[in-house]
């Protein structure tokens, strides 16, 4: 009987209980604001070609149409931004039009689920613009993303 009123009691305690968030980590970071969809899928290329001046149109398109944005650190890791200062709805809009393909160093908080980084960005530290100029390498749009006609 005691065991059962033990159970009973920790099986109370812990639906009473809410659900507990995920602990943030407020970091500084500094890395390139990409466009997810195309840098995971593959669908333009290798990650090579999905960043800096080379993508910036695209990214721009993506964002714009709801694709979620990241963060790239240098570190080589992917931070999905859920926010970005002055941004009182999410990661979109205005605010990453004006940074898509930008360097940017964020100070923010860090938030680690299931694998995967999340952001909140609560300052935009520094704004370098696009850093990586690599159209130079790559074109304005990839060949490789020109589809090839068929005969």
């Amino acid at each position: 009987m005691r065991q059962t009123v033990q159970a009973a009691t920790l099986l109370a305690a812990a639906l009473a209980a809410p659900a507990s968030a995920a602990e943030g980590e407020r970091i500084q970071i500094t890395g390139e604001i990409i466009d997810t969809w195309c840098y995971f899928s593959g669908v333009m290329g290798g990650p090579d070609a999905v960043v800096g001046s080379a993508h910036h149109t695209c990214a721009l398109w993506c964002s714009a149409g709801g694709i979620p944005v990241g963060l790239l650190g240098e570190d080589g890791e992917v931070y999905m931004v859920l926010k970005i200062e002055g941004d009182d709805e999410n990661a979109s809009g205005d605010t990453n039009l004006n940074l898509a393909s930008h360097e940017i160093t964020a100070d923010g908080m860090l938030y680690k689920r299931d694998g995967l980084n999340y952001l909140v960005v609560e300052q935009v530290v520094t704004d370098h613009g696009i850093t990586n100029l690599n159209h130079e390498d790559y074109g304005v749009v990839p060949g490789f993303a020109i589809p090839e006609p068929k005969p």
